[in-house]
């Protein structure tokens, strides 16, 4: 409801809703925010929604283990025409993910898959959230200003 209720066009609201989304697909754990906020302001539309939207696809945090699964392998079908057997990134540490060799063969699977559901979700989620915040103003009221 606090969507609804932001002072802006439904185009900027739904914009900034579908970049949050966008983002929240992606596996840039730390950055997910921080990029939306960011892209955002460069499409001059609704940062708040962007920053509520990312914070809002948490809700399905106790999911993303099997999201980023099936996008790693997503990505490895897409890079190398077939999934691998056993997902790789459950074998790595941290320290394996901070290095160039473990970010080709983990984070770019994953993150090229993400975009298979990012993209999707935040077209969904662009064209749902412009219609019900397109419909909200239309059904309230006026405000009379004597």
């Amino acid at each position: 409801m606090t969507l609804m209720t932001i002072a802006d066009t439904p185009h900027s609201i739904a914009l900034g809703s579908a970049i949050g989304i966008f983002f929240g697909f992606t596996p840039l754990w730390s950055m997910k925010t921080l990029l939306s906020i960011g892209v955002a302001w460069i499409c001059k539309c609704n940062k708040i929604a962007a920053a509520i939207a990312v914070t809002l696809h948490d809700v399905i945090l106790p999911l993303m283990p099997a999201i980023y699964f099936w996008q790693y392998r997503i990505g490895m079908r897409v890079l190398h025409g077939r999934p691998e057997q056993r997902a790789a990134f459950h074998r790595l540490s941290f320290h394996d993910f901070m290095t160039w060799p473990g970010f080709v063969r983990v984070g770019w699977p994953l993150l090229l898959g993400s975009l298979f559901l990012a993209i999707p979700s935040a077209i969904a989620t662009y064209s749902i959230m412009r219609l019900l915040v397109s419909r909200a103003r239309s059904e309230a009221p006026p405000v009379r200003t004597d």
